[in-house]
């Protein structure tokens, strides 16, 4: 099967026609940013949900498969005059919508922050829009050519990449994941991870499947174009940003009725919401947090064991993600009272977990008889 040919076509189609089968009808968008936008692009947007809700003001914001620009022209006004949104698809016809669209929404808002690339979004180090400028002035007609043409296409990744490294506040996705082929869809999450930057991230709406989806299912060409036989299992999706290195991976959305039923597999729109930032070495702070409750214990992504009332200790790093979204409604921070400053901070054991005794937030005289965090450390256990 031909997965690119075959959603290619049908969304090229989908771009001139209004295709009912593409993905869960959205009613929950606000209408006040509706308003500025083309109705030609209103009817021939395909989603499963609404991730423009996680933009913030100032934002450089990326939409994988964008479409007609829908979600990107509802981002440009949440965004700003000092925010920017960057729509990726590799569909002409798309593309063609959603630039048709760009300067009458330009004029109705007074925002010109909106531009379209063309690229893969499993792949977004290589612009195709400047590949293609290459090929028109060197037609690849035999091996040496093609080699040539694998030189640019990586010197095009290094030098001119369609999306730089960590230039992203966070991307955004409706319901376009799934028609990424299985046997890219690391790369993908790879690319995913790699463009944002430290603190920014992820909101991705997208089809997940409740049964793992038998071969003659994936390999029906119709079904997977339409967002169904490419889902994700519901567990498997979750698991792909962690393995990817976000944390605070979360469902925000979950539909409770399937979108569709297909031999007793249950097919329904989900949103994930997940963060980048836990890069960089642990030190001692003197922090701590306090999980209020109301389960007896909670653990992080690390392992971490968080028992209801106590005070744990952290490392500045992890107090600094704990409280902030979205963890910062779940946990107490516990400061210390005079902040110690990063270059007197030593190293902390992230691999084992402390009580905090009340005097080290204080910065106060410790007993005798107490071990503090700092003095746990083991050689290399530094998560």
């Amino acid at each position: 099967m031909d997965i690119t040919t075959a959603v290619q076509d049908r969304y090229g189609a989908a771009a001139n026609e209004r295709e009912e089968a593409l993905c869960c009808p959205i009613a929950d968008y606000d209408p006040a940013f509706l308003k500025v936008i083309p109705q030609e692009v209103l009817d021939r947007d395909y989603g499963c949900g609404d991730p423009s809700r996680f933009v913030r003001e100032d934002d450089v914001v990326l939409d994988l498969g964008s479409g007609g620009g829908k979600i990107c022209f509802i981002a440009s006004q949440m965004v700003g005059k000092k925010g920017r949104i960057i729509g990726v698809d590799r569909n002409r016809d798309m593309l063609d919508l959603a630039e048709s669209a760009r300067t009458q929404v330009a004029e109705k808002t007074g925002l010109d922050n909106v531009e379209f690339r063309v690229g893969n979004i499993q792949d977004l180090q290589l612009n195709l829009a400047r590949l293609d400028e290459w090929l028109v002035k060197n037609p690849v007609h035999k091996r040496e050519d093609l080699f040539a043409l694998h030189a640019e296409e990586q010197r095009l990744r290094t030098e001119e990449p369609l999306v730089a490294d960590e230039s992203i506040d966070v991307v955004l996705s409706n319901c376009v994941l799934n028609l990424v082929g299985e046997e890219e869809r690391l790369q993908m999450f790879e690319e995913l991870f790699r463009v944002v930057k430290v603190g920014g991230r992820v909101a991705i709406s997208d089809i997940v499947c409740d049964e793992d989806v038998p071969e003659h299912l994936r390999n029906d060409e119709e079904l997977w174009s339409g967002c169904i036989s490419g889902a994700f299992r519901e567990d498997l999706f979750i698991q792909a940003f962690v393995d990817a290195g976000f944390y605070g991976v979360q469902l925000v959305k979950r539909d409770s009725q399937p979108w569709k039923v297909v031999e007793g597999i249950e097919f329904r729109a989900v949103t994930v919401i997940a963060y980048k930032g836990k890069e960089g070495a642990c030190k001692e702070g003197n922090h701590a947090v306090v999980y209020p409750g109301p389960w007896k214990e909670v653990h992080d992504d690390d392992g971490h064991i968080y028992k209801r009332g106590e005070a744990i200790a952290v490392c500045s790093k992890t107090y600094g993600i704990l409280t902030k979204e979205p963890y910062a409604s779940q946990v107490i921070g516990l400061p210390p009272y005079q902040e110690i400053p990063a270059h007197e901070q030593g190293d902390f054991d992230c691999s084992r977990d402390v009580i905090r005794h009340a005097q080290e937030t204080k910065n106060g005289v410790m007993p005798s008889n107490y071990s503090s965090a700092q003095d746990c450390c083991a050689e290399g256990g530094c998560c």
